[in-house]
Formats: C-alpha cells, structure tokens, sequence
C-alpha cells in the first residue's frame, strides 16, 4: 500500500460518525466590527452552510450543532426576537437545499417554548427531510443537556407509575433510549469555537467520552479549512500509524475538495 493509500485507509477508518459543535463568538465577531450582535448571528450562517456541506460530502453521518441553548432566553430580549426571526428565515431558505442534498434535519430541545408559527416550521422541515438517509443535521435549540436528562427521567417515571417498568430495570442503556438523538451514536468529536474551554450543559449525555477540541476562532470566521484541521486532529488523535497529523489534513483537504 502506498503512502497516499495508507493516509486515506487510516482517514476514513478514523472519521468520526457524529460531530458537535457549539458555535460561540457570533457576538463578538460583530463587536469587533462595531456592528450590532445579531450581525454576527447572519455571518454564522455562512459558516453553517460550509462545515454542513463538508461533513456530507465527507461521509460523516450526524452533526449536531448548538443553536440557542435553554440559557439563552436570559439574552436581551431584541437580540432573542432577532434569533427567532433568523432561525425562522434560515430554516425557509435552506431546508430545500438540504433536501435536496439528502440530508435529514431534525430540531432537539424543548421546542414547545418556541412560537406556533416556529414550530409549524420546524414541523415541515422535518417531515421534508425524514426520509433522506445521508447526513442527519441536528439543531439543538432550547436545548439543555440537564434538560435532556430530565425529560427522559420522567419518561421513564411516568412508565413506573402506569405499571410498565419496574424502577430495578432503569440502567444507563434504557436512560438513554429515552434521550434526544437515542438513534444516533454518541458524539465522537465535540468542537468548541470562540475560545472558552468548558462544555456549557451541551449533550451531557452524549459527550462522555468524546473527544474534545477548542479554538479560538470565532464562529463566524470558522469554515472548511477550520472544520478539516479538527477532524484531523481527531483522526491523528485515534490512529495515526506513523502518518502525521499535517498528512493526514492535506489529505482531508484533497478528499473534501474532490467530492
């Protein structure tokens, strides 16, 4: 096996099957700038687009992206109708697109806090996109990950109490059938923009034994190029069989750019 072969062998034997990202530093990207927050929230977009578009063509099979956190409803209230009105325009224009690329949304968090109008929208995006089979993309909105621990604990309370479920039959494998995203694999890759180094109650769960990889870059300056140094830091993390991590970023680079 040449040397090439041997890189792209370790790639994609090496690829993590979920991602997540906790997208920070739209705020600060824009006052940088002197532009107002939710600037920063429209330039994020782009950035979406491209870490969403290069995960498919990479053969990833989930990216879970943080998109407004239960906490977030403490911002000022300007700034949180902006995101709502974002979040309702984006999902409009781009759940075509992403069908169109065989790509599966699905919104995780606790959306009955969201307008009707907003979830009607999240409504029609999923079904849309239900039965695509590539890439799933979840949005984690309204989303806690002590949130998500809780709603499944009352489901599995509410089992016990109608005589379904003994509580000696709970262990971590039943918990989690009742988690957001139970289909899914636990998340290999958890990346953080922005520079903070802490997890901020995202997938608590899901993340345990995750990888974890934190820039500096802020979101919205964060695209392909970014997204590729991380998977190959993970990969050169996993297995790298004498390869160097800047071996194996050249290749990524050439397969995303290829595909």
């Amino acid at each position: 096996m040449t040397l090439p072969d041997a890189i792209s062998d370790i790639a994609n034997q090496s690829l993590p099957k979920h991602v997540a990202i906790i997208m920070d530093g739209n705020g600060r990207w824009a006052q940088q700038r002197g532009k107002i927050r939710v600037a920063g929230h429209k330039a994020g977009v782009a950035s979406v687009r491209q870490v969403v578009s290069t995960a498919s063509r990479m053969g990833i099979k989930a990216l879970t992206l943080f998109a407004f956190s239960s906490e977030n409803w403490r911002r000022p209230e300007t700034e949180v109708s902006a995101l709502m009105e974002l979040f309702m325009f984006v999902l409009a224009r781009e759940v075509r697109k992403l069908h169109d690329s065989n790509i599966r949304l699905r919104v995780i968090g606790d959306i009955h806090g969201f307008s009707e109008r907003l979830q009607k929208k999240i409504s029609e995006a999923e079904s849309l996109t239900a039965h695509n089979d590539g890439l799933t993309l979840n949005i984690a909105a309204n989303y806690g990950g002590r949130w998500d621990i809780v709603q499944a604990t009352q489901k599995l309370t509410a089992k016990i109490c109608d005589g379904s479920l003994k509580p000696e039959q709970i262990n971590e494998a039943l918990l989690a059938e009742h988690l957001s995203m139970a289909d899914i694999p636990d998340v290999d890759l958890l990346i953080r923009t922005g520079g903070d180094h802490r997890v901020s109650n995202f997938l608590l769960w899901q993340i345990a034994y995750a990888e974890l990889f934190f820039t500096p870059v802020l979101w919205p300056d964060f695209g392909e190029e970014q997204f590729l140094d991380a998977i190959a830091s993970f990969i050169s993390r996993e297995r790298r069989f004498g390869c160097t991590g800047d071996q194996i970023k050249n290749w990524l680079v050439s397969s995303a750019n290829n595909s």
